[in-house]
């Protein structure tokens, strides 16, 4: 059943209403008619049970049959903290986090990155970003669209992920296996630290550890940048949700 995101201030009365991009692609695109069953969710947890009331190209009114519980969001907020990387990897990484439960995507630049973006140039890319979020939010049937912010510097992630109550920092060199990290842990919030094409340098990871973040290993093989953090994020859920 096709799925929207709408505002909380757009429910009311019972009814809702979806207007510009979205109400386009319901009434052009997918071509639905009055009658029609869909499925909205307020950003915020709740999931609402709709048929078409009324179609416009530009407004679309739903009558809400029922609302429930969205039941898709994990029980801990975890923040993909992503070095960027080249070509189109990371809106891969924001596409598969945002399937694999991640609750926030921030970029971010360090030593060995290959890419460069100027202030104006990063926030083009994060309403990027935040477009795909949002796509892969409804395909997944999130309870929430995950943020994704524009870029920011190496200290400031590690900053921000200091903030989280366990924090990972995802290095090849490091001893510590994934698993004991996360094995038994109790965390409502988590931080997945992931660095670029050629990896972080001994002085990042120094920093890092020096900060109290933990670096953890993911294994015997190496994994690409953009595969690394759907990579964690679906060990988190096994670990976490089961």
């Amino acid at each position: 059943m096709p799925r929207f995101f709408v505002s909380a201030e757009s429910i009311h009365d019972g009814r809702a209403e979806i207007y510009g991009d979205d109400a386009r692609h319901i009434s052009r695109s997918l071509r639905m008619r009055i009658g029609e069953p869909l499925t909205i969710c307020d950003g915020v947890g709740t999931d609402y049970n709709c048929v078409i009331e009324e179609s416009f190209p530009e407004r679309v009114v739903l009558k809400i049959r029922d609302s429930y519980d969205n039941f898709s969001e994990p029980p801990y907020r975890v923040t993909v903290f992503q070095a960027l990387a080249r070509g189109d990897k990371i809106d891969t990484v924001v596409q598969k986090s945002v399937e694999f439960g991640a609750a926030r995507i921030v970029p971010f630049s360090s030593e060995r990155c290959n890419v460069k973006l100027s202030p104006s140039d990063g926030l083009k890319k994060a309403e990027r970003w935040g477009r795909i979020a949002e796509e892969a939010a409804k395909q997944s049937g999130r309870g929430i669209i995950p943020s994704v912010s524009a870029p920011i510097s190496f200290d400031e992630a590690m900053r921000a992920a200091n903030l989280c109550d366990l924090s990972l920092f995802c290095w090849e060199r490091s001893s510590n296996p994934l698993g004991n990290a996360i094995r038994g842990a109790s965390a409502d919030t988590i931080a997945i630290i992931v660095g670029p094409e050629g990896g972080f340098s001994e002085q990042e990871a120094a920093a890092a550890e020096n900060s109290g973040i933990v670096s953890v290993s993911l294994g015997s093989r190496i994994l690409r940048t953009e595969s690394a953090a759907t990579f964690v994020l679906a060990c988190v859920s096994y670990e976490m949700e089961r």
